[in-house]
């Protein structure tokens, strides 16, 4: 016989799914748990002290019944039953026959009517002593009766009702805890009490929940006298309600999470630690997950709903055909056995010893099930009553400053309905790990944490400009510290979504250059005052235009702003709503996009600007006119932006110094006659485009200094532009020239000519004759051979004549007293070929190593 403990196993389910049991399931499972010792115990009786007794009835005794006894005097009849049953009784049986009357019997009977005295006493003390009348069976056929009876006679639910009992009971037990062990839902379940176990006793939790009362608690002061008291496990510190994060506090309390209610212990202020806070980063992505995969079903719903319906669908039907069989148990059977053959009588009379005993316990079943399915009634109600596929944080959000909780739906909203049975503190400290803020403020401690002022020092670099900068790349946040590098020139923000500029960026009072790269930040108002005021330089890299602080369009004293993103044609829309104008003291602005035009908000500025660089992806620029409002502009750039010829445009920016259209399509520059009208035109910069050709109208720009040909087709150099007397720099590197001509000579101030890249053979020794070229780049051509007057060129610091056909090098070029090693870019075999005097002169002042190249 199997023990309770047995049966009970199957009603066990690991203590932490408890939380998942609201009341009426754990009331069902000790109802189900006492519907099992009934039928364990009614099995026991029944197996152990079930039986029936049956005994035959006589038809003479019902003729007794009938014929009334006359003057007390014995009937032959009656004399004739009573011996037969006292040879019954003495095992003389006979089957199949009426009892024989023997002679003995009858000389006794006739012998005591003459001897009344004696036998009439030893027969009344004989009837005295009898307690009913005999039959004529042994003892087996007793046993074989009532054997028979017991299945004949008996109602088939007395024999089989504690089995039906045991039956029923484990099916509602299945029913109740099948959501727990389906495959596909048992998995989502133990993740989800995980997860919850984990978020109740994290030290996050308990911090975030702890300053949050801290703040309701501040706020309620400032309103009213008199108000309630902060709990006992929030900390009433003035450290609570400092602004600075960098010791950031927690109190961590002793939560040990378990089936039952939590015990909560009183809190000691501590710090977290940075195990706790990778453990709490951990749980906010655990979480965020498992909402994604658990919000896609309300599979889990579905299955609850059903194994209820199925509860109350077999509540209904037990009650039902059970109620019908109550009556059928009594203590007196008749059995009509049909074995006359071998017993001799037809018809017993049979009691039933467990009967009143099953009956109780049928009555106890009946109303535990009655009980069990008011509750399953009540579990349908709690179903259907309010929508459960959803569930809302409001309480918790009116609660806390988490105002940013969302509300969940489907599976997830269900298991959180389910928790709130327990206990709805669970949901409460659940809830913080669905919010951004919590996570941006636990973002925020660990990154002060990690990155210490100490560390952001090492990280301190200086830049070209030898000023000190800070880079920091794909950050949760931006550091306290970082506000502590009170003597920082340049910070450089990259890749940071959570960036938050506080007020501590006043103590910076020499940051002047600020870089966005794809990084929003946001700013608090006293900082945007000291940023408004101070700020020179701001650089902005951004995928879309909404990603622009607006902030930045309202930096007054701002005067530089760089630009690099995508402002197409939707876009520059965008743009517009947010204006320039307020940026009176731009003076540089630097857009790199893929414009089509110039945005018009960029007007608003023109006439402040004095810098205009638009560098394109190759999107042709189209609509140019917008430049001619742009008076100031000194120095315009338009790289990249597919231009065919020299826009006409130009031609009006009267004080325009520098003029650079490099990586264009531009064919033909017949245009550049325009150029004399802008008579401070010092540098023009046509490099990377298609020219073949340069008109001999260049010669109208006698302003010019700087002239960038470079990287396009052409095949000769016109004599025009050698009388350009002021040029200092001329740079036709890398097109297919074959000859300098001797004209070059005409331009005494030259100092930097380069013709890198191209097919010349000789050089020309008026070339030699600028005696003021610092750099003269010959590389990658065919020159033989270097003439001696090189050693003219006093003040050449940089000779490149690598990549030509040379088999010496002249000894005259010790006679540059400027150049170095350093600055002679040459293979290594023809600098062996100087003399050894050479040789020391250019290896003067100089501890590098020679090498190809500079």
């Amino acid at each position: 016989m199997f023990t309770l403990a047995e049966v009970a196993s199957l009603n066990d389910i690991q203590p932490t799914y408890r939380i998942l049991k609201p009341w009426w399931d754990v009331f069902m499972d000790y109802l189900a748990v006492v519907m099992l010792m009934v039928a364990i115990f009614a099995g026991t009786m029944q197996l152990t002290k079930d039986q029936v007794v049956c005994l035959p009835v006589l038809q003479s005794t019902v003729n007794s019944k009938v014929q009334p006894d006359t003057a007390g005097k014995a009937d032959f009849t009656t004399v004739e039953t009573t011996t037969a049953q006292e040879e019954a009784s003495m095992g003389t049986v006979s089957f199949g026959s009426a009892p024989t009357v023997t002679p003995d019997i009858l000389s006794r009977a006739t012998s005591s009517q003459y001897q009344p005295t004696e036998s009439d006493q030893e027969l009344k003390k004989e009837k005295k002593d009898s307690s009913g009348r005999k039959t004529n069976l042994d003892f087996q056929q007793y046993v074989f009766i009532n054997q028979m009876c017991y299945h004949l006679a008996l109602p088939w639910y007395s024999k089989y009702f504690p089995y039906l009992v045991l039956i029923h009971t484990i099916i509602l037990i299945v029913s109740s805890n099948f959501w727990f062990k389906y495959p596909k839902t048992c998995s989502k379940i133990e993740h989800f009490v995980s997860i919850l176990g984990k978020c109740f006793e994290s030290p996050w939790t308990t911090k975030a929940l702890s300053e949050t009362a801290c703040e309701d608690s501040e706020e309620n002061k400032q309103r009213l006298t008199g108000a309630q008291s902060l709990p006992k496990y929030v900390s009433t510190s003035s450290d609570e309600g400092s602004p600075s994060a960098s010791t950031p506090m927690i109190t961590k309390s002793g939560f040990k999470f378990s089936a039952d209610k939590p015990m909560i212990e009183i809190p000691s202020v501590t710090i977290l630690d940075k195990k706790d806070g990778e453990q709490a980063k951990a749980l906010f992505e655990k979480v965020r997950k498992f909402r994604a995969h658990v919000e896609d079903s309300d599979l889990i719903y579905k299955l609850y709903v059903g194994q209820t319906v199925i509860k109350t669908v077999k509540f209904i039907f037990i009650l039902c055909y059970t109620a019908n069989f109550v009556n059928t148990i009594s203590f007196e059977h008749i059995c009509n056995p049909k074995v006359e053959h071998l017993i001799g009588y037809t018809q017993f009379e049979c009691t039933h010893n467990m009967a009143y005993m099953l009956k109780k316990l049928l009555i106890s079943y009946i109303s535990l099930i009655c009980v069990y399915g008011f509750i399953c009634l009540y579990t349908l109600f709690w179903l259907f009553r309010i929508p459960l596929k959803e569930y809302s944080f409001e309480k918790v959000r009116e609660e806390s400053s988490f105002s940013d909780i969302p509300d969940v739906k489907n599976d997830f909203a269900f298991l959180l309905h389910m928790v709130d049975q327990y206990d709805q503190l669970y949901s409460k400290r659940f809830g913080v790990f669905l919010s951004e803020v919590s996570e941006n403020k636990l973002r925020g401690i660990s990154l002060n944490h990690e990155w210490t002022y100490e560390k952001l020092r090492q990280h301190v670099s200086r830049n070209a400009q030898d000023k000190q900068e800070l880079h920091l790349f794909m950050l949760s946040g931006v550091p306290d510290a970082v506000f502590d590098l009170t003597d920082l020139d340049v910070l450089k923000l990259e890749l940071i979504p959570e960036a938050k500029i506080t007020a501590k960026i006043s103590q910076m009072t020499n940051l002047q250059e600020l870089h966005l790269y794809h990084c929003p930040a946001k700013v608090e108002q006293t900082a945007f005052s000291f940023l408004r005021d101070h700020l020179r330089c701001l650089h902005v890299k951004f995928t879309d235009v909404a990603e622009i602080p607006a902030w930045v369009y309202l930096l007054k004293t701002l005067r530089e702003l760089y630009l690099i993103g995508n402002l197409n044609s939707e876009n520059n829309k965008m743009i517009g709503l947010e204006s320039l104008r307020e940026l009176r003291h731009l003076k540089i602005l630097h857009v790199k996009s893929n414009l089509t035009k110039i945005p018009p908000n960029i007007t608003d500025v023109a006439p402040h600007l004095t810098k205009l660089v638009i560098h394109n992806d190759g999107t042709r620029l189209v609509v140019l006119n917008s430049l001619k409002k742009m008076t100031n502009v000194a120095e315009l750039e338009l790289q990249n932006c597919e231009l065919e010829r020299i826009p006409h445009a130009i031609f009006s920016l009267s004080n325009l110094q520098e003029l650079d259209l490099k990586s264009n399509s531009i064919r033909t520059i017949e245009e550049i006659i325009s150029f004399q009208h802008l008579k401070r035109l010092t540098c023009l910069k046509l490099w990377h485009n298609k020219i073949v050709s340069i008109p001999s109208s260049i010669t109208h720009i006698k302003n010019l200094e700087s002239l960038y040909l470079s990287n396009n087709k052409l095949e000769t150099l016109p004599a025009a532009v050698f009388s350009l007397q002021k040029l200092r720099c001329l740079d036709v590197s890398y097109n297919s020239i074959a000859v300098i001509p001797v004209e070059v000579g005409l331009l005494q101030n030259l100092q930097h000519f380069h013709i890198t890249g191209n097919k010349v053979d000789v050089l020309p020794k008026q070339l030699f004759k600028c005696v003021k070229l610092r750099t003269l780049s010959l590389g990658q051509n065919c020159i033989t051979s270097i003439p001696d007057k090189v050693g003219q060129l006093l003040q050449l610091t940089y000779l490149e004549l690598k990549g030509n056909c040379l088999d010496r090098l002249p000894a005259t070029l010790g006679q540059c007293q400027l150049l170095r090693k350093s600055g002679l870019v040459v293979e290594d075999h023809l600098f062996d070929t100087l003399p050894s005097e050479v040789k020391e002169v250019l290896n003067q002042d100089t501890g590098i190593p020679f090498a190809n190249g500079i």
